[in-house]
C-alpha cells in the first residue's frame, strides 16, 4: 500500500549499527530531501544517527536488535554463523515484508551479504519493489580476513554474495576500481557514487574549536595509564582556558605553545594494522628527544610543566585522538597504557555524530590506516577529514590514489617508519613554521570543498534512482 501523500518510498537497509553507517545515514537524507520520498531505515540500533536523519519528519527509523550468540560460538564457531543468520533472515524478512510499508525501491549495504542479500530479494518480488546494492567492499574478502580465502565458509559466502548481487536491479560501488571488478568478474554494471563528505563537515572556527575542548576537557586531560604529557593540564582552573585554546574578553585564541592535534578514526578490525601508528609514535617520541640531545633520565614532568606554561621546541607534543568502536579496541588501549612516551600522549574516545565533524575541523592531521580486505574501496574517514579541510597520512594500497593525491592533499606510508618520517617533517616548527602542513593543507580544503555528497548524489545516484523505480508501484 502506497503512503497517503503518495509520495515514492525507499526502505534503507543496514544490517547492522546505523550510527556507524554514514554512507546509508547520507544516502536516506537525500533520498528524502533531494529525491522527496519518505525513507524507512531498517537497522541495528547501538549508536544514534546524526541528528539530522533523527529529526527529519520524512524518516522513520525502525530498529532490529542485534543477535548475539557468544555461548553457542564458543561451542562451534560454524553452528554460530548459520544460527545467527538464520535469526537475522527471519527478522529482516518479517520487517521488510510485513512492518514497514511497501517502499518502491530498497536501498541496501553491502557487506555484510549474508543473509540480507537473500532477505532484500525475496521482499522485493514479494512486495513488488525493485531493489539496488550499495556495494562499500566484498563481503567473503573480509570473511576471509579470519578464515583464509580457501576456507569453504569463505567460498560459500563468495558464491552467496556474487549470486544474489547480480539479482538487483541496480547498483553503486565506491570507486573505478571496484566497478570495473564487479563488471567484469561479476556480470554486474554498476554507477560509481564516491563518498563525499555532507555539509556539516567543515573547517571548525576558533569559537566552535573552544567550545569542544571544553566540552571535552576532562577526557583530554585524564590519561589511559600513568601522567602524560597532556594529563598535566588538568591542573588548569581557569575555564577560559583549554588544552589549545584561550577566550580572553570573548576573544578566542590558539595557543602558541598547544599539542598537536591527530585524530584517527578506527573501526579496530584486521584490516586497520594500529600497531602501525603506536610504532610511529614512539619512534617520533625517540627521535625528537634525540635530536634535542635530551637525557633519559631527564626529569619529564618538569618538562612538561614547563611546556605547559609556555616553552616551545621545535617539535611540539603530539596528542593522537582514536575515534571509534571495535573489537580490538581493549586490546590496543592496554597497549597504550604500557607506552613510556614523553611529548605523545592518546585518548580514545566515542563521539556525537554532531562532535565528530567538530573535532576533525579542529585538528592539525588525519591518520588513516585502512588498507581495504579488497583493495578495493576507499576510507570514507578520509573523505570526511577532507571535507573538514584535514590533510591526511594513509595507509597505501591499490586505489587509495583515487582519494590521496601525495603531496596534495595528504602522504602515504607503508611502514610505521614511513609514517614516523612524515610526522617529523609536517610537524617541525609548529604551530607558525610549518610549511610542509600548511600546503596539504591548503590542498586537503580545496579537495573537500570542491564536491561534496549532495552534489554527487543528485548526479550519479538520483538518475539511477529514478530509472530503476521508474513506474513501479505497489
Amino acid at each position: 500500500m502506497m503512503a497517503e501523500t503518495g509520495r515514492k518510498r525507499a526502505a534503507v537497509v543496514v544490517l547492522g549499527d546505523i550510527g556507524r553507517s554514514p554512507r546509508m545515514q547520507y544516502h536516506s537524507l537525500s533520498l528524502a530531501n533531494q529525491a522527496g520520498m519518505e525513507v524507512d531505515i531498517v537497522a541495528n540500533g547501538g549508536s544514534d544517527p546524526h541528528l539530522l536523519l533523527r529529526e527529519n519528519p520524512s524518516i522513520h527509523i525502525h530498529e532490529m536488535k542485534s543477535v548475539q550468540l557468544t555461548g553457542i560460538s564458543k561451542i562451534s564457531g560454524a553452528l554460530a554463523l548459520l544460527l545467527k543468520a538464520s535469526i537475522q533472515l527471519t527478522m529482516l524478512i518479517w520487517y521488510l515484508c510485513f512492518k514497514i510499508p511497501c517502499p518502491d525501491v530498497f536501498i541496501v549495504q553491502n557487506p555484510p551479504s549474508v543473509p540480507t542479500l537473500a532477505a532484500v530479494k525475496l521482499a522485493s518480488w514479494i512486495r513488488g519493489a525493485k531493489f539496488i546494492v550499495d556495494w562499500h567492499n566484498f563481503g567473503y574478502t573480509l570473511l576471509g580476513l579470519s578464515h583464509g580465502r580457501s576456507h569453504i565458509i569463505v567460498k560459500i559466502y563468495f558464491w552467496f554474495e556474487k549470486h544474489f548481487g547480480r539479482m538487483a536491479d541496480g547498483a553503486f560501488c565506491v570507486t573505478k576500481a571496484m566497478r570495473h571488478e564487479l563488471d567484469q568478474n561479476w556480470g554486474i554494471n554498476a554507477t560509481v557514487l564516491y563518498d563525499q563528505s555532507p555539509e556539516f563537515f567543515h573547517p571548525a572556527s576558533l569559537t566552535e574549536k573552544h567550545e569542544l575542548f571544553s566540552r571535552l576537557g576532562d577526557s583530554i586531560c585524564s590519561a589511559m595509564g600513568n601522567d602524560d604529557c597532556i594529563s598535566v593540564e588538568k591542573e588548569m582552573k581557569n575555564m577560559n582556558t583549554t588544552v589549545f585554546t584561550s577566550s580572553i574578553d570573548g576573544e578566542v585564541f590558539l595557543k602558541p605553545n598547544r599539542p598537536a592535534l591527530v585524530v584517527s578514526s578506527t573501526s579496530w578490525t584486521p584490516d586497520e594494522d594500529f600497531s602501525i601508528l603506536l610504532e610511529a609514535a614512539l619512534m617520533y617520541d625517540r627521535r625528537v628527544a634525540a635530536t634535542l640531545g635530551e637525557e633519559d633520565s631527564m626529569d619529564e614532568r618538569q618538562l612538561w610543566i614547563d611546556m605547559k606554561n609556555g616553552k616551545q621546541f621545535v617539535y611540539p607534543r603530539l596528542l593522537f585522538i582514536i575515534t571509534g568502536k571495535g573489537p580490538d579496541k581493549k586490546k590496543y588501549e592496554e597497549q597504550i597504557k604500557r607506552l613510556k612516551l614523553r611529548r605523545v600522549a592518546f585518548r580514545t574516545m566515542w563521539l556525537a555524530s554532531e562532535d565528530y565533524p567538530l573535532l576533525l575541523g579542529s585538528a592539525d592531521l588525519g591518520v588513516s590506516l585502512h588498507t581495504s580486505s579488497s583493495g578495493l574501496d576507499l576510507p570514507m574517514k578520509v573523505v570526511d577529514m577532507f571535507g573538514c579541510g584535514l590533510p591526511v597520512c594513509a595507509a597505501s594500497f591499490s586505489c587509495i590514489d583515487e582519494l590521496v593525491k601525495t603531496n596534495s592533499n595528504g602522504l602515504l606510508f607503508s611502514a610505521s617508519s614511513e609514517l614516523a618520517d612524515e610526522l617529523m617533517m609536517l610537524f617541525k616548527g609548529f604551530p607558525e613554521e610549518c610549511n610542509d602542513l600548511k600546503s596539504l593543507k591548503a590542498g586537503a580544503l580545496n579537495t573537500g570543498s570542491s564536491s561534496k555528497w549532495s552534489t554527487e548524489w543528485e548526479r550519479c545516484a538520483l538518475p539511477l534512482v529514478n530509472q530503476v523505480i521508474g513506474r513501479n508501484a505497489c
